[in-house]
């Protein structure tokens, strides 16, 4: 059998309907903003391989640093042991993260580090004496698939084979905004709506978890960092921990270092990972206030934070992540994103205008915009339609439903963003005079 009859018989893939889906594409090489087939064909990765690619495929900086680690240590029990890549990158990490962040406990993925930030919210309570009962989260937000994370973002519609096993949470209206859009009464609204909620329930709250300025899996949608921040002030004037889940926000992808920058307040915990790595190697972080981290601390050790993986602050991938993080000062990162951040704007100022989009939107890198169509489910055809045609000229990307997002890698280049932009406008073309779409049906 070839690659991919082996792939059919041996490998279950995420968001994926089997049956019905195409084949995969079988990759074997990556470099800078592409990835190369089995048969030597170019791809440029619009998306930075589902958010976790920064600096482009197969880094070289990157990729000595894992390879220098291997030889001296390739991992060892985080418990009661530690070593020096894991104290380097929890130094650097606090070293760019909001002030009072001190305290970086490591996790395998993102859903991880939201779990377990989940958690130390709980726990934070219950070692006080005082046992909460509930959680917060924006309307449509998405953090994970573990079943902690499941239950924060049940409202996304992603669960619906595990809402019977799903701890209850309160969910706030999310006011999302795009280009042109004032959403100055739905702030309001939701702000009003908020006060309600505290006056009632704000004694027994645990926690408040959001994606700062940007719901990544729910549609792209994003809300204007003022509005966050009277939001997020409300609840930590009552005591409450607010949890920021920037696994997809960090690492510049919305102009910041962190989102949390923009808003102007550091969350009591805050949640990283996809690009921690630069997308070499799964890890993740939640990283605590010292009064998060102190109300841990006692003779007891079951009020000791009895949570851990085997894998968590694996040397190889904290050796990645600190090199990332010298890549960012190396080649003036942040700069860059500054000049992808403009030339987005504009390309996405004119296709704005073709008949077959809406709600065009920007925060950082990030583009979005909506196919117009009636049909809005997750497999909707219109973007399965678009990521098929993008994907004969060579490009990938994978829209939600139907918004099609752009997220590429740092490195790419002016004339490979026009490119990506100049095929959106000729595939959506194609999408306006077309009478009959057939796809297949896989998601995310």
């Amino acid at each position: 059998m070839n690659w991919l009859e082996l792939d059919r018989t041996y490998c279950w893939h995420p968001f994926t309907q089997a049956h019905t889906a195409a084949p995969a594409i079988n990759m074997v090489r990556g470099q800078g903003s592409y990835l190369f087939d089995e048969n030597g064909r170019p791809y440029l990765d619009a998306i930075s391989s589902w958010w976790v690619n920064l600096h482009g495929h197969a880094h070289p900086v990157i990729a000595q640093a894992i390879a220098d680690q291997a030889h001296q240590l390739e991992h060892v029990m985080f418990a009661g042991i530690t070593h020096p890549p894991a104290i380097i990158l929890a130094q650097q990490l606090i070293a760019r993260a909001p002030k009072p962040l001190q305290y970086v406990f490591y996790t395998d993925n993102g859903s991880t580090a939201v779990e377990v930030a989940l958690k130390m919210a709980c726990q934070y309570w219950r070692n006080q004496g005082s046992t909460r009962t509930r959680f917060l989260a924006f309307d449509g937000a998405y953090h994970g698939d573990t079943f902690g994370a499941m239950a924060t973002g049940k409202s996304s519609g992603f669960y619906t084979p595990f809402t019977d096993w799903l701890f209850e949470v309160d969910f706030l209206p999310y006011p999302a905004t795009w280009d042109g859009h004032h959403p100055e009464s739905i702030e309001k609204q939701a702000l009003d709506a908020l006060d309600v909620y505290l006056n009632t329930y704000g004694n027994t709250l645990v926690a408040f978890i959001l994606e700062p300025l940007v719901q990544g899996a729910s549609g792209m949608r994003m809300a204007r960092p003022h509005f966050l921040r009277k939001a997020i002030a409300r609840v930590q004037a009552q005591g409450i921990p607010v949890i920021f889940d920037e696994v997809m926000t960090g690492f510049g992808r919305t102009g910041s270092f962190f989102a949390a920058e923009q808003i102007g307040l550091t969350p009591d915990i805050l949640c990283l990972s996809k690009g921690l790595t630069a997308g070499f190697l799964p890890m993740g972080a939640a990283i605590a206030q010292p009064h998060i981290y102190e109300a841990f601390l006692d003779n007891d050790i079951g009020k000791a934070l009895l949570h851990g993986h085997s894998y968590m602050a694996n040397p190889l991938g904290c050796a990645a992540a600190s090199a990332s993080l010298q890549v960012f000062d190396q080649e003036a990162t942040l700069t860059r994103i500054q000049t992808l951040i403009q030339i987005q704007r504009s390309l996405l100022n004119t296709l704005a205008h073709h008949p077959a989009i809406r709600h065009t939107r920007q925060c950082g890198t990030i583009t979005a915009f909506d196919i117009t169509t009636n049909d809005s489910t997750y497999n909707a055809s219109a973007g399965l339609w678009l990521r098929e045609k993008m994907r004969e000229r060579n490009i990938l990307l994978r829209p939600l439903g139907n918004t099609v997002y752009l997220l590429p890698p740092y490195c790419i280049t002016d004339a490979e963003l026009h490119s990506i932009y100049q095929h959106l406008q000729e595939v959506l073309d194609q999408w306006s005079t077309s009478s009959t779409i057939t796809t297949s049906t896989d998601l995310f």
